[in-house]
Protein backbone atom coordinates (compact mmCIF):
# COMPACT_ATOMS: atom_id res chain seq x y z
CA UNK A 1 0.00 0.00 0.00
CA UNK A 2 2.97 2.30 0.47
CA UNK A 3 5.51 3.41 -2.10
CA UNK A 4 9.19 4.18 -1.97
CA UNK A 5 9.89 7.81 -1.26
CA UNK A 6 11.75 9.40 -4.13
CA UNK A 7 10.26 12.80 -3.25
CA UNK A 8 10.79 14.14 0.24
CA UNK A 9 8.07 15.55 2.43
CA UNK A 10 7.91 19.30 2.78
CA UNK A 11 7.05 22.37 0.79
CA UNK A 12 10.67 23.49 0.50
CA UNK A 13 11.58 20.67 -1.86
CA UNK A 14 8.39 20.44 -3.82
CA UNK A 15 9.41 22.95 -6.47
CA UNK A 16 12.27 20.64 -7.35
CA UNK A 17 10.11 17.53 -7.16
CA UNK A 18 8.36 17.67 -10.48
CA UNK A 19 6.08 19.78 -12.56
CA UNK A 20 6.01 23.32 -13.77
CA UNK A 21 4.23 26.16 -12.03
CA UNK A 22 1.94 28.92 -13.07
CA UNK A 23 -1.41 29.01 -14.81
CA UNK A 24 -2.36 27.05 -17.86
CA UNK A 25 -1.88 28.70 -21.21
CA UNK A 26 -4.67 27.27 -23.32
CA UNK A 27 -2.70 27.85 -26.49
CA UNK A 28 0.48 26.03 -25.49
CA UNK A 29 1.64 22.70 -24.21
CA UNK A 30 5.11 21.96 -22.92
CA UNK A 31 5.01 18.42 -24.30
CA UNK A 32 6.49 17.05 -21.07
CA UNK A 33 4.35 15.30 -18.46
CA UNK A 34 5.51 14.86 -14.89
CA UNK A 35 3.73 11.88 -13.35
CA UNK A 36 3.60 11.24 -9.62
CA UNK A 37 3.28 7.49 -9.10
CA UNK A 38 2.09 6.48 -5.63
CA UNK A 39 2.37 2.72 -6.16
CA UNK A 40 4.59 0.41 -4.15
CA UNK A 41 8.07 -0.92 -4.99
CA UNK A 42 6.66 -4.10 -6.53
CA UNK A 43 4.50 -2.06 -8.91
CA UNK A 44 6.29 1.18 -9.78
CA UNK A 45 8.81 -0.32 -12.26
CA UNK A 46 5.93 -1.65 -14.37
CA UNK A 47 4.05 1.65 -14.31
CA UNK A 48 7.24 3.52 -15.18
CA UNK A 49 7.86 1.29 -18.20
CA UNK A 50 4.27 1.67 -19.44
CA UNK A 51 4.56 5.44 -18.98
CA UNK A 52 7.70 5.57 -21.11
CA UNK A 53 6.09 3.42 -23.79
CA UNK A 54 3.07 5.74 -23.82
CA UNK A 55 5.31 8.78 -24.21
CA UNK A 56 7.23 7.19 -27.08
CA UNK A 57 4.04 6.30 -28.92
CA UNK A 58 2.34 9.62 -28.12
CA UNK A 59 5.14 11.96 -29.12
CA UNK A 60 5.63 13.68 -25.75
CA UNK A 61 8.04 13.27 -22.85
CA UNK A 62 7.20 11.85 -19.44
CA UNK A 63 9.07 12.03 -16.16
CA UNK A 64 7.86 9.51 -13.57
CA UNK A 65 8.54 10.23 -9.91
CA UNK A 66 7.61 7.75 -7.21
CA UNK A 67 6.21 9.34 -4.06
CA UNK A 68 5.42 7.79 -0.71
CA UNK A 69 1.74 6.86 -0.61
CA UNK A 70 1.31 7.99 2.99
CA UNK A 71 2.68 11.47 2.22
CA UNK A 72 1.41 11.83 -1.33
CA UNK A 73 -1.90 13.60 -0.71
CA UNK A 74 -0.47 16.27 1.56
CA UNK A 75 2.55 16.76 -0.72
CA UNK A 76 0.27 17.13 -3.72
CA UNK A 77 -2.04 19.64 -2.03
CA UNK A 78 0.88 21.74 -0.81
CA UNK A 79 2.51 21.72 -4.23
CA UNK A 80 -0.67 22.34 -6.23
CA UNK A 81 -1.73 25.25 -4.01
CA UNK A 82 1.60 26.86 -4.86
CA UNK A 83 1.26 26.24 -8.59
CA UNK A 84 3.75 23.39 -8.52
CA UNK A 85 3.67 19.60 -8.50
CA UNK A 86 3.01 16.95 -11.13
CA UNK A 87 0.93 17.24 -14.25
CA UNK A 88 -0.66 13.84 -13.63
CA UNK A 89 -1.20 12.34 -10.19
CA UNK A 90 -2.12 8.77 -9.23
CA UNK A 91 -4.74 9.51 -6.58
CA UNK A 92 -6.41 7.09 -4.19
CA UNK A 93 -10.12 6.94 -4.99
CA UNK A 94 -11.13 8.77 -1.80
CA UNK A 95 -8.88 11.73 -2.64
CA UNK A 96 -10.54 12.69 -5.90
CA UNK A 97 -13.69 14.45 -4.57
CA UNK A 98 -11.58 16.29 -2.00
CA UNK A 99 -9.17 17.57 -4.65
CA UNK A 100 -12.08 18.47 -6.93
CA UNK A 101 -13.85 20.45 -4.22
CA UNK A 102 -10.63 22.38 -3.56
CA UNK A 103 -10.10 23.10 -7.29
CA UNK A 104 -6.77 21.31 -7.32
CA UNK A 105 -7.55 19.03 -10.29
CA UNK A 106 -8.81 19.73 -13.79
CA UNK A 107 -12.49 19.24 -14.65
CA UNK A 108 -12.26 16.64 -17.41
CA UNK A 109 -15.93 16.70 -18.38
CA UNK A 110 -15.35 18.39 -21.74
CA UNK A 111 -12.18 16.47 -22.62
CA UNK A 112 -11.76 13.26 -24.59
CA UNK A 113 -11.22 11.44 -21.29
CA UNK A 114 -14.90 11.78 -20.38
CA UNK A 115 -16.47 11.27 -23.83
CA UNK A 116 -16.99 7.51 -23.64
CA UNK A 117 -16.67 5.84 -20.27
CA UNK A 118 -18.98 2.88 -20.95
CA UNK A 119 -16.08 0.39 -20.85
CA UNK A 120 -15.27 1.21 -17.22
CA UNK A 121 -16.76 -0.71 -14.31
CA UNK A 122 -19.52 1.36 -12.73
CA UNK A 123 -18.28 1.42 -9.13
CA UNK A 124 -14.67 2.52 -9.84
CA UNK A 125 -15.99 5.08 -12.33
CA UNK A 126 -18.16 6.55 -9.57
CA UNK A 127 -15.04 7.57 -7.67
CA UNK A 128 -14.06 9.99 -10.47
CA UNK A 129 -17.23 12.07 -10.19
CA UNK A 130 -17.96 15.12 -8.07
CA UNK A 131 -21.13 17.18 -8.29
CA UNK A 132 -21.97 15.65 -11.66
CA UNK A 133 -18.61 16.37 -13.30
CA UNK A 134 -15.65 14.13 -14.15
CA UNK A 135 -12.32 14.75 -12.46
CA UNK A 136 -10.43 11.51 -12.99
CA UNK A 137 -10.02 8.28 -14.92
CA UNK A 138 -9.91 4.89 -13.13
CA UNK A 139 -6.48 3.27 -13.13
CA UNK A 140 -6.88 0.12 -11.04
CA UNK A 141 -9.59 -1.08 -8.71
CA UNK A 142 -9.36 -3.33 -5.70
CA UNK A 143 -11.32 -4.79 -2.85
CA UNK A 144 -10.79 -7.21 0.00
CA UNK A 145 -10.99 -11.00 -0.21
CA UNK A 146 -10.31 -14.00 1.98
CA UNK A 147 -6.78 -15.32 1.43
CA UNK A 148 -6.14 -18.84 2.66
CA UNK A 149 -3.37 -21.40 2.80
CA UNK A 150 -4.67 -24.29 0.67
CA UNK A 151 -2.39 -26.91 2.24
CA UNK A 152 -3.46 -26.00 5.77
CA UNK A 153 -7.16 -26.05 4.92
CA UNK A 154 -6.86 -29.29 2.97
CA UNK A 155 -4.95 -30.97 5.78
CA UNK A 156 -7.66 -29.87 8.21
CA UNK A 157 -10.41 -31.10 5.90
CA UNK A 158 -12.17 -27.74 5.69
CA UNK A 159 -13.42 -25.57 2.84
CA UNK A 160 -12.89 -21.79 2.67
CA UNK A 161 -15.55 -20.41 5.04
CA UNK A 162 -18.43 -18.45 3.53
CA UNK A 163 -19.73 -16.97 6.78
CA UNK A 164 -18.14 -15.57 9.93
CA UNK A 165 -19.88 -18.35 11.84
CA UNK A 166 -18.04 -20.88 9.68
CA UNK A 167 -14.74 -19.12 10.44
CA UNK A 168 -15.50 -19.75 14.11
CA UNK A 169 -16.60 -23.34 13.47
CA UNK A 170 -13.43 -24.41 11.63
CA UNK A 171 -10.99 -22.64 13.92
CA UNK A 172 -10.26 -25.60 16.16
CA UNK A 173 -9.15 -27.65 13.15
CA UNK A 174 -6.87 -24.84 11.97
CA UNK A 175 -5.06 -24.11 15.21
CA UNK A 176 -7.54 -21.97 17.11
CA UNK A 177 -6.26 -18.39 17.25
CA UNK A 178 -3.83 -19.18 14.43
CA UNK A 179 -6.66 -19.93 12.04
CA UNK A 180 -7.40 -16.28 11.21
CA UNK A 181 -5.65 -12.95 11.78
CA UNK A 182 -8.02 -10.03 12.31
CA UNK A 183 -6.46 -6.74 11.24
CA UNK A 184 -7.79 -4.03 13.55
CA UNK A 185 -7.54 -1.22 11.00
CA UNK A 186 -10.70 0.68 10.03
CA UNK A 187 -10.66 -0.34 6.35
CA UNK A 188 -10.66 -3.98 7.44
CA UNK A 189 -13.72 -3.39 9.59
CA UNK A 190 -15.74 -2.59 6.48
CA UNK A 191 -16.38 -6.20 5.39
CA UNK A 192 -18.07 -6.78 8.74
CA UNK A 193 -20.01 -3.50 8.47
CA UNK A 194 -21.08 -3.87 4.84
CA UNK A 195 -21.79 -7.57 5.27
CA UNK A 196 -24.20 -6.73 8.09
CA UNK A 197 -25.99 -4.16 5.94
CA UNK A 198 -24.37 -1.14 7.60
CA UNK A 199 -22.44 1.90 6.40
CA UNK A 200 -20.53 4.88 7.78
CA UNK A 201 -22.61 7.75 6.41
CA UNK A 202 -25.60 8.16 4.15
CA UNK A 203 -24.41 10.89 1.79
CA UNK A 204 -27.75 11.25 0.00
CA UNK A 205 -29.66 12.07 3.19
CA UNK A 206 -26.63 13.65 4.92
CA UNK A 207 -26.85 11.34 7.90
CA UNK A 208 -24.19 9.75 10.08
CA UNK A 209 -25.08 6.07 10.44
CA UNK A 210 -21.82 4.63 11.76
CA UNK A 211 -23.40 3.93 15.18
CA UNK A 212 -26.38 2.02 13.80
CA UNK A 213 -27.64 -1.22 15.33
CA UNK A 214 -26.33 -3.08 12.25
CA UNK A 215 -22.84 -1.74 12.86
CA UNK A 216 -22.92 -2.60 16.54
CA UNK A 217 -23.75 -6.16 15.54
CA UNK A 218 -21.00 -6.11 12.89
CA UNK A 219 -18.30 -5.17 15.39
CA UNK A 220 -19.58 -7.72 17.86
CA UNK A 221 -19.24 -10.37 15.14
CA UNK A 222 -15.59 -9.40 14.68
CA UNK A 223 -14.83 -9.49 18.40
CA UNK A 224 -16.75 -12.74 18.72
CA UNK A 225 -14.00 -14.40 16.68
CA UNK A 226 -11.40 -13.23 19.19
CA UNK A 227 -13.52 -14.19 22.19
CA UNK A 228 -14.03 -17.68 20.75
CA UNK A 229 -10.24 -18.06 20.25
CA UNK A 230 -10.97 -18.39 16.54
CA UNK A 231 -8.74 -15.45 15.58
CA UNK A 232 -5.92 -13.26 16.83
CA UNK A 233 -5.12 -9.59 16.39
CA UNK A 234 -2.36 -7.14 17.28
CA UNK A 235 -2.67 -5.19 20.51
CA UNK A 236 -0.55 -2.46 18.89
CA UNK A 237 -2.60 -1.13 15.95
CA UNK A 238 0.45 0.33 14.23
CA UNK A 239 1.90 -3.16 13.82
CA UNK A 240 -1.33 -4.97 12.96
CA UNK A 241 -0.87 -5.05 9.19
CA UNK A 242 2.77 -6.13 9.34
CA UNK A 243 1.96 -8.82 11.89
CA UNK A 244 -0.82 -10.12 9.66
CA UNK A 245 1.49 -10.22 6.64
CA UNK A 246 4.27 -12.00 8.51
CA UNK A 247 1.95 -14.57 10.08
CA UNK A 248 0.25 -15.51 6.84
CA UNK A 249 3.39 -15.44 4.67
CA UNK A 250 5.22 -17.79 7.03
CA UNK A 251 2.34 -20.27 7.24
CA UNK A 252 1.71 -19.62 10.92
CA UNK A 253 -1.74 -18.17 10.16
CA UNK A 254 -4.16 -20.03 7.88
CA UNK A 255 -6.42 -17.18 6.71
CA UNK A 256 -6.47 -13.38 6.40
CA UNK A 257 -8.54 -10.73 4.66
CA UNK A 258 -6.54 -8.51 2.32
CA UNK A 259 -6.37 -7.00 -1.16
CA UNK A 260 -4.61 -7.88 -4.42
CA UNK A 261 -1.72 -5.53 -3.65
CA UNK A 262 -0.57 -8.00 -0.96
CA UNK A 263 0.00 -10.93 -3.30
CA UNK A 264 3.54 -9.98 -4.34
CA UNK A 265 4.62 -9.98 -0.70
CA UNK A 266 2.85 -13.27 0.07
CA UNK A 267 4.62 -15.02 -2.80
CA UNK A 268 7.96 -14.11 -1.22
CA UNK A 269 6.96 -15.96 1.97
CA UNK A 270 7.92 -19.49 2.96
CA UNK A 271 4.32 -20.71 2.82
CA UNK A 272 3.88 -19.72 -0.82
CA UNK A 273 7.07 -20.68 -2.60
CA UNK A 274 4.54 -22.74 -4.53
CA UNK A 275 2.24 -19.96 -5.73
CA UNK A 276 -0.62 -22.41 -6.26
CA UNK A 277 -0.87 -22.80 -2.47
CA UNK A 278 -2.37 -19.30 -2.23
CA UNK A 279 -6.15 -19.49 -2.20
CA UNK A 280 -8.49 -16.54 -2.72
CA UNK A 281 -12.23 -16.47 -2.00
CA UNK A 282 -14.89 -13.79 -1.33
CA UNK A 283 -14.93 -12.39 2.19
CA UNK A 284 -17.30 -14.19 4.51
CA UNK A 285 -20.58 -12.57 5.46
CA UNK A 286 -23.28 -12.90 8.08
CA UNK A 287 -24.92 -15.38 5.71
CA UNK A 288 -23.42 -17.38 2.86
CA UNK A 289 -23.06 -15.36 -0.31
CA UNK A 290 -23.75 -12.09 1.48
CA UNK A 291 -20.18 -11.01 2.14
CA UNK A 292 -19.40 -7.47 1.05
CA UNK A 293 -16.09 -5.67 0.80
CA UNK A 294 -15.22 -2.02 0.08
CA UNK A 295 -14.10 -0.79 -3.29
CA UNK A 296 -10.63 0.70 -3.39
CA UNK A 297 -8.18 1.63 -6.08
CA UNK A 298 -6.62 4.60 -7.80
CA UNK A 299 -7.54 7.20 -10.40
CA UNK A 300 -5.52 9.43 -12.70
CA UNK A 301 -6.10 13.17 -12.24
CA UNK A 302 -4.58 16.25 -13.88
CA UNK A 303 -3.34 19.12 -11.74
CA UNK A 304 -5.16 22.40 -12.06
CA UNK A 305 -2.58 24.82 -13.48
CA UNK A 306 -0.66 22.30 -15.55
CA UNK A 307 1.19 23.62 -18.57
CA UNK A 308 0.87 20.26 -20.32
CA UNK A 309 -2.86 19.63 -20.31
CA UNK A 310 -3.13 18.25 -23.85
CA UNK A 311 -0.15 15.93 -23.35
CA UNK A 312 -1.55 14.87 -19.96
CA UNK A 313 -4.86 13.93 -21.54
CA UNK A 314 -3.05 11.79 -24.14
CA UNK A 315 -0.90 10.26 -21.41
CA UNK A 316 -3.92 9.23 -19.31
CA UNK A 317 -5.72 7.88 -22.38
CA UNK A 318 -2.77 5.57 -22.95
CA UNK A 319 -2.14 4.66 -19.29
CA UNK A 320 -5.80 3.81 -18.71
CA UNK A 321 -6.32 2.09 -22.04
CA UNK A 322 -7.13 -1.57 -22.42
CA UNK A 323 -3.62 -2.54 -23.53
CA UNK A 324 -2.00 -0.89 -20.51
CA UNK A 325 -4.56 -2.40 -18.13
CA UNK A 326 -3.95 -5.86 -19.59
CA UNK A 327 -0.22 -5.45 -19.07
CA UNK A 328 -0.71 -4.33 -15.45
CA UNK A 329 -3.04 -7.25 -14.77
CA UNK A 330 -0.70 -9.81 -16.34
CA UNK A 331 2.49 -8.59 -14.69
CA UNK A 332 1.21 -7.43 -11.30
CA UNK A 333 -2.09 -9.19 -10.74
CA UNK A 334 -3.81 -5.84 -10.14
CA UNK A 335 -7.43 -5.47 -11.15
CA UNK A 336 -8.43 -3.64 -14.35
CA UNK A 337 -11.14 -1.01 -14.33
CA UNK A 338 -12.09 -1.70 -17.97
CA UNK A 339 -14.53 -4.48 -18.83
CA UNK A 340 -12.64 -5.16 -22.06
CA UNK A 341 -9.44 -5.95 -20.15
CA UNK A 342 -11.19 -8.80 -18.34
CA UNK A 343 -12.04 -10.32 -21.73
CA UNK A 344 -8.35 -10.73 -22.58
CA UNK A 345 -7.24 -14.39 -22.52
CA UNK A 346 -4.03 -13.63 -20.61
CA UNK A 347 -5.97 -11.68 -17.99
CA UNK A 348 -8.46 -14.52 -17.63
CA UNK A 349 -5.51 -16.84 -17.01
CA UNK A 350 -4.01 -14.60 -14.30
CA UNK A 351 -5.05 -16.41 -11.09
CA UNK A 352 -5.26 -13.38 -8.80
CA UNK A 353 -7.29 -11.34 -11.27
CA UNK A 354 -9.56 -14.27 -12.02
CA UNK A 355 -10.20 -14.82 -8.31
CA UNK A 356 -10.80 -11.14 -7.61
CA UNK A 357 -12.96 -10.35 -10.64
CA UNK A 358 -16.28 -11.33 -8.99
CA UNK A 359 -15.13 -9.65 -5.76
CA UNK A 360 -14.38 -6.38 -7.54
CA UNK A 361 -17.59 -6.39 -9.52
CA UNK A 362 -19.61 -6.88 -6.32
CA UNK A 363 -17.59 -4.41 -4.25
CA UNK A 364 -19.46 -1.94 -2.07
CA UNK A 365 -19.08 1.70 -3.14
CA UNK A 366 -17.70 4.02 -0.48
CA UNK A 367 -19.27 7.46 0.01
CA UNK A 368 -17.71 9.60 -2.73
CA UNK A 369 -17.64 12.81 -0.70
CA UNK A 370 -14.70 15.19 -0.17
CA UNK A 371 -14.48 14.06 3.45
CA UNK A 372 -14.51 10.34 2.58
CA UNK A 373 -10.87 9.77 3.43
CA UNK A 374 -11.31 11.41 6.83
CA UNK A 375 -13.90 8.86 7.94
CA UNK A 376 -11.26 6.24 8.73
CA UNK A 377 -9.15 7.76 11.52
CA UNK A 378 -11.93 7.98 14.15
CA UNK A 379 -13.15 4.49 13.22
CA UNK A 380 -9.62 3.08 13.39
CA UNK A 381 -9.19 4.22 16.99
CA UNK A 382 -12.64 2.98 18.04
CA UNK A 383 -12.31 -0.39 16.29
CA UNK A 384 -8.93 -1.13 17.85
CA UNK A 385 -10.15 -0.06 21.30
CA UNK A 386 -13.24 -2.23 20.98
CA UNK A 387 -11.32 -5.31 19.84
CA UNK A 388 -8.92 -4.80 22.75
CA UNK A 389 -11.87 -4.83 25.15
CA UNK A 390 -11.47 -1.21 26.22
CA UNK A 391 -15.02 -0.18 25.18
CA UNK A 392 -18.27 -1.82 24.20
CA UNK A 393 -19.36 -1.55 20.56
CA UNK A 394 -22.16 0.99 21.08
CA UNK A 395 -20.00 3.34 23.13
CA UNK A 396 -17.12 3.11 20.66
CA UNK A 397 -19.36 3.79 17.64
CA UNK A 398 -21.22 6.61 19.38
CA UNK A 399 -17.84 8.29 19.86
CA UNK A 400 -17.09 7.82 16.16
CA UNK A 401 -20.43 9.39 15.24
CA UNK A 402 -19.70 12.40 17.44
CA UNK A 403 -16.22 12.74 15.95
CA UNK A 404 -17.72 12.67 12.46
CA UNK A 405 -20.18 15.44 13.36
CA UNK A 406 -17.62 17.55 15.22
CA UNK A 407 -14.67 17.15 12.86
CA UNK A 408 -15.59 15.63 9.50
CA UNK A 409 -19.16 16.29 8.29
CA UNK A 410 -20.66 18.90 10.66
CA UNK A 411 -23.61 19.46 8.34
CA UNK A 412 -24.71 15.82 8.75
CA UNK A 413 -27.16 14.70 11.44
CA UNK A 414 -26.64 11.59 13.54
CA UNK A 415 -28.98 8.65 13.01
Amino acid sequence: MTATAACLTGALVLTACGGGGGSTDAGSDTGEVTFWDTSGPNESPVFTKIAQDCATKGGYKVKTETVAFDAALNNYKTAAQGGQGPDVFRAEVAWVPQLAKNSLVVDLTDTDLAKDTSDFLETPLGSTKFEGKSYGVPQVTDSLALFYNKKLLTAAGVQPPKTWAEVKDVAAKLGGEKSFFLNNDAYYALPFIYGAGGDLVDADSKKIVVNSAANVKALQTAKGLLDAKAASTALDPSNSYNNMQAGFSSGEVAMVVNGPWSVADYLKGAAFTDATNLGIAPVPGDTAGKGSAPVGGHDYVIRQGTKAKASSVKFIQCMSGTDAQVQVAKELGLLPTRKSAYDNADVKAQPVVAAFEPVAKAAHARPWIPEGGQLFDPLKIAYADFLAGKKDAKTALDEVAKAYQDQVVPEYSIG
